[in-house]
This record gives C-alpha cells, structure tokens and sequence, in this order.
C-alpha cells in the first residue's frame, strides 16, 4: 500500500517536470506577445475580433518582412543600417514613378527591386571587400539613400501611390473562410517567412550564414565563400526592405519621414526574437513574432496615451539589454 503511495507522486512529478522542460524549449517572445495582446485585447475590444486581429496582422506584416532581412544580416555578425531609407526611397519614388498612372505599377515595382538589388550589392561588396565594417558602410548607405531619394523628388512628395499599387499593403482577400476578409499583405509575409525558413534553416546557405557568424575564420577554413555569403545577405536584407516599403505606402501615404527609425525597429524585433547580436543564432519564426511584439508594445503605449518618445525608449532599453546579455555571456565563457 504504502509502495503504492510513493510511486504515484514520483510519476505525477515526473509528469510535472517534462511538461516544464517543454515549456522551457519555448522561446521567451511567444509568451510576451501573447501576454501583451491579452492585456490589449483587455483595454480595447478591436483586438478581441477577428476583424482587429487581422488589421493588427495587416500592420505588422511589413515590419515582419524587414526583420527578416535584417536577421540575415545579423546572422552573418554585420548590420544593415540603410533599411529605413530603403523604404523611404521606395515610397517617394514610386509615387514619382506611377505619375497617377496605374498602369505604371509593374514599372515602378521592378525598378525599386532593381535599385534594392544595387543598394544590397554595393553594401556587400564594401563590406565583404573593402573590410570597411558594416555599421559604417551602411550607416552611409542610409545617408546616401535618403539624400538621393530626396534629390530624386526635388525635396517633397510628388504626385500618390494608386489603388493597385496600394493594395499590396492594405488590401484584402474578401470572403476567406474562418476570417471572412485576409490581408494580402499577411500572405505575402507567409510566402516570404517560408522560403526563407527553408533557405536559413534546411539549406546549405543557411547553415554558412550561421558558421560567419558564429566564427568566420573557421568558416573560410571549411571552405565556405564569405564574401560571396555576406553579399548575398545583404542583397536579400535589402530587397525584403524593398517588399516591405511597397506594402508600408500601401497604408502609410506618401511622406519623406516614412522610412524614419525602422532600421531601429527591425533590430529591436530581431532581439526580442532571439537573435544574437554578434552573428550565429537567429530563427525566421522567432523574428517574425519579434516583429508582432514590437507592434503589440507600440500599440499597448498608444492605448496608454504614452507619447512617441516611450516607443524610442523601449526601443533603445531592448538593444542595450540584448548587448549588455551578450557581453555577460561571452564573459562567463571565458
């Protein structure tokens, strides 16, 4: 009896304790998020329906899609600091483009990707080449983009982004069942998240970005092409800024700040999602609800009446916690 009695605590705890090791294989930013949107959910009843739900995703998308190209980056051990201008010279020279022609749409949109590939070209090659570090090389970048595209427009928006160009970033797939309406631009995160789950997480090419980052000597020693993988990064960072800055003026209109602190936002989101600052750790996943999170805060500041300077706050407290949490650990080691 009393045998009896002792086993079946003993296998209750045992119970217990897998369900906790489970628990604690879940990434940290899945329980945050969840944990912000109930609070949201609590003070405004938008985000309790499925159409608030969705218009959060609608939103968020776009930040998703950059901090996914930035976490390529960061993976590698660099940075890409010209994102935010990217999406600013995007938005301001598309509405120059499309000269309120909608026919002008595929045009505009090949040639901001085009301009996405040099910009990601020309940051790759000065910094896997000319071993100029990549804070600076794209810091410059950043200025450089912004001027031009300043240039470009004479200073000031010229002319609107049209209906079908605007799509893309508030437009929805109408009659969807469980959902009833579904932002494009959700599904164009889908896409997007899932080809490069498979590029940075099942392939090859992935696994040589983690190997830079994490040592770049031993990598060149294994015969990995460093040069020819940090341009390739850069070139992906920079085209996913292009697709994001396309669904960005989809709801954000035509103005010259619009790119302004998203460089900041993507690396803040790649954080929370648990990528190492430094290079060798990161999950598309992870950065895509690191990116919802960051959303869900700003939002959470908003409903609080909290002005925009807390948001740059937050920003900032997250990047010092993530670099102050990499220097502990590097220190431990050893």
């Amino acid at each position: 009896m009393t045998t009896t009695t002792l086993k079946q605590p003993s296998k209750i705890l045992k119970i217990l304790k897998a369900i906790w090791n489970g628990i604690r294989r879940i990434p940290a930013v899945y329980f945050i998020f969840f944990g912000i949107f109930i609070v949201l959910g609590l003070l405004s009843p938008t985000y309790q329906s499925t159409p608030g739900i969705m218009a959060f995703l609608r939103r968020t998308s776009p930040l998703a899609i950059l901090a996914i190209g930035e976490m390529i980056v960061l993976s590698t051990g660099g940075y890409d600091l010209s994102i935010g201008s990217i999406v600013t010279m995007v938005v301001l020279g598309s509405s120059l483009l499309l000269n309120n022609d909608p026919t002008m749409m595929p045009t505009a949109i090949w040639t901001m990707l085009a301009l996405g590939l040099l910009i990601g070209l020309v940051n790759g090659f000065v910094v896997s080449y000319l071993k100029i570090p990549s804070f600076i090389a794209t810091l410059g970048m950043m200025l450089l983009v912004k001027g031009g595209a300043l240039y470009w427009v004479g200073g000031a928006p010229r002319g609107y982004l049209t209906e079908n160009w605007r799509a893309f970033g508030r437009g929805y797939f109408e009659n969807v069942p469980l959902v009833d309406r579904f932002p494009y631009a959700l599904a164009i995160l889908l896409i997007l998240a899932l080809v490069t789950y498979f590029i940075y997480h099942r392939s090859n090419f992935g696994k040589q970005i983690l190997a830079i980052g994490d040592n770049v000597r031993a990598s060149q020693l294994s015969g990995v092409r460093v040069r020819l993988v940090r341009m390739i990064a850069f070139v992906i960072s920079s085209l996913f800024a292009v697709i994001g800055g396309i669904m960005i003026g989809g709801f954000g209109g035509v103005n010259v700040t619009i790119g302004e602190g998203l460089e900041m936002q993507t690396i803040a989101a790649c954080v929370v999602g648990g990528v190492l600052l430094g290079g060798g750790k990161g999950s598309v996943m992870n950065v895509v609800f690191g990116a919802f999170t960051m959303e869900a805060i700003f939002n959470l500041l908003n409903l609080l009446g909290l002005p925009k300077p807390y948001k740059d706050a937050v920003q900032g407290l997250i990047i010092i916690a993530a670099v102050a949490y990499v220097a502990l650990s590097t220190r431990k080691k050893k």
